[in-house]
């Protein structure tokens, strides 16, 4: 393997370590029964892992985050992208480039539709079989 394409992968694998630290200190569990320090103030944590294959290249993607994502969640939110890997069902190893959505937000009634609206139009638009959602809660100030 290339080292510059070695040097990308630990840098990925850097960025999403760094982005699960605060779901592993403060698990959810540990954080609905504690009180967050002032300023900080409890939000959820929303973070969906997008494949970005099959014609999802930089432009459509970004024409998707704006129609889809930030129309739902217009308050902010981190885009990375890296590289994923998996199973897939007949136990061959696929792999791609990935974007990792990052938002903190307030949970109401609509969260989550509007969460799983996004996940099927993703999936539909891009010929996607999943995309990948993990929830916590965590500790935000701005």
């Amino acid at each position: 393997m290339r080292a510059s394409v070695v040097r990308a992968l630990r840098m990925c694998a850097a960025v999403l370590l760094l982005a699960a630290l605060p779901g592993m200190a403060f698990g959810q569990a540990a954080l609905s029964n504690r009180q967050c320090r002032p300023p900080a103030k409890q939000m959820a944590r929303l973070e969906l892992i997008f494949g970005a294959g099959r014609g999802a290249t930089r432009r459509a993607f970004m024409a998707f985050l704006a129609k889809e994502v930030t129309l739902r969640f217009p308050d902010g939110l981190s885009l990375f992208s890296g590289y994923g890997q998996w199973r897939n069902g007949k136990g061959r190893i696929v792999q791609e480039t990935s974007r990792m959505l990052l938002i903190w937000y307030v949970p109401d009634s609509q969260s989550e539709t509007r969460i799983e609206a996004i996940r099927n139009a993703y999936k539909k638009r891009f010929h996607q079989q999943s995309v990948l959602r993990a929830d916590s809660l965590s500790c935000v100030s701005f």
